[in-house]
């Protein structure tokens, strides 16, 4: 997988500290970096790794402007303004990237050597076949556990039959009765094959209801209903017989039953929608941005094998086997946190004069003064 094919872009403006000017262009976030390229010169102004990054905030500049800023190891800090669709969708994305380690700064030491060694090339083949292997297994033990499940209600259905009939046998009418069954008898026959009729259906709900509800993966992720203009931290749930989509709170924001997914598309290794089709008014659609989500693809395409569709975004990202970035364990990170600040146009900072109109943003996240 190319290191420089980015997973999201965004058009915005970017401060150039040494001219004291703005310059519009494209914020892009790839697998190991932030970077911003000139919409007219097509030149890269800033581009820094994920692991350089101190702390992220949404600003105000003068007063008036909101601005994205990221502080980078060195006390560099990058203004970005402008940011489409708003800078809390920016922000959004970025921080959790930026959480969940896109890569180690071990694996970032390595992509800077000029090419990986054929060895390395293998051991990443095996490492991404165990991980699939794993998965399998996972999705294979669940399944083991639903038939288990079946087999004790059967088992227990079996047995209320086997006391119903002991229970109908003993109510038979009576020897010296010559007209077959008594007829006060006949009522409370029926009513006690209702209940146990009754007791079979609940015994076989109750172990097929927790066999359904079991989770598989669970990941967090920024999510979106329809486009990609409102993503939202969150979390992606990929269950027995559904997926679920919650908020950061782990409240319930949708459920797919698995027979209502229509599609699920993948825009790349790290982003896909989930689409249910209506016909007479709008198809339900979730947008989920995640840095673990290769670990959720690869029980997605066991699940839902018929119903994934990948784009023609994706083949940028098939140089190389796709792993979730996230798979080793890195250095701490320090704490992301938001920030209402007006900087009084200091050294290095942008000027009232030189800021162009940037997007309005939410009060409850950034305050003036």
């Amino acid at each position: 997988m190319s290191r420089d094919v980015p997973i999201h872009s965004w058009p915005g403006s970017y401060y150039i500290n040494s001219e004291k000017r703005w310059e519009n262009g494209t914020l892009s976030l790839t697998r190991t970096t932030v970077r911003f390229v000139s919409t007219q010169t097509k030149e890269t102004l800033t581009s820094f790794h994920l692991s350089r990054i101190v702390e992220m905030k949404m600003e105000s500049s003068s007063f008036i402007f909101s601005t994205l800023t990221v502080l980078e190891e060195g006390n560099v800090k990058h203004w970005f303004g402008s940011l489409k669709p708003n800078r809390v969708v920016v922000y959004n994305v970025l921080e959790h990237f930026w959480r969940e380690r896109l890569l180690s700064p071990d694996s970032e030491a390595r992509g800077a050597e000029s090419q990986p060694s054929k060895g390395r090339e293998l051991i990443g083949l095996v490492a991404g076949a165990q991980r699939r292997l794993e998965d399998t297994g996972r999705v294979l033990s669940h399944q083991g556990e639903q038939f288990d499940d079946m087999m004790q209600g059967l088992e227990k259905i079996d047995s209320d039959l086997g006391v119903a009939d002991k229970l109908l046998s003993e109510l038979e009418s009576p020897a010296w009765w010559p007209f077959g069954k008594l007829p006060w008898k006949t009522h409370q026959e029926a009513k006690a094959e209702d209940a146990a009729r009754a007791a079979a259906a609940a015994a076989a709900s109750a172990g097929k209801g927790s066999a359904r509800n079991k989770v598989i993966a669970s990941i967090p992720a920024v999510v979106s209903r329809g486009s990609d203009s409102d993503l939202k931290p969150g979390c992606f749930l990929v269950l027995v017989s559904s997926l679920e989509v919650r908020d950061t709170n782990c409240q319930l924001l949708h459920r797919f039953e698995r027979n209502e997914v229509d599609e699920i598309r993948v825009h790349n290794p790290y982003e896909i929608s989930v689409r249910q089709r209506f016909i007479g008014k709008p198809d339900i659609c979730y947008r989920f941005l995640s840095a673990k989500m290769p670990e959720a693809m690869s029980v997605l395409e066991m699940q839902y094998k018929k119903k994934v569709e990948f784009t023609s975004e994706f083949s940028a990202f098939k140089a190389t086997p796709v792993s979730s970035p996230c798979d080793m364990e890195g250095k701490s990170w320090n704490e992301v946190r938001f920030a209402a600040e007006v900087p009084g146009a200091p050294t290095g900072g942008p000027s009232r004069r030189a800021v162009p109109v940037a997007g309005t943003c939410p009060s409850a996240i950034c305050q003036s003064g």
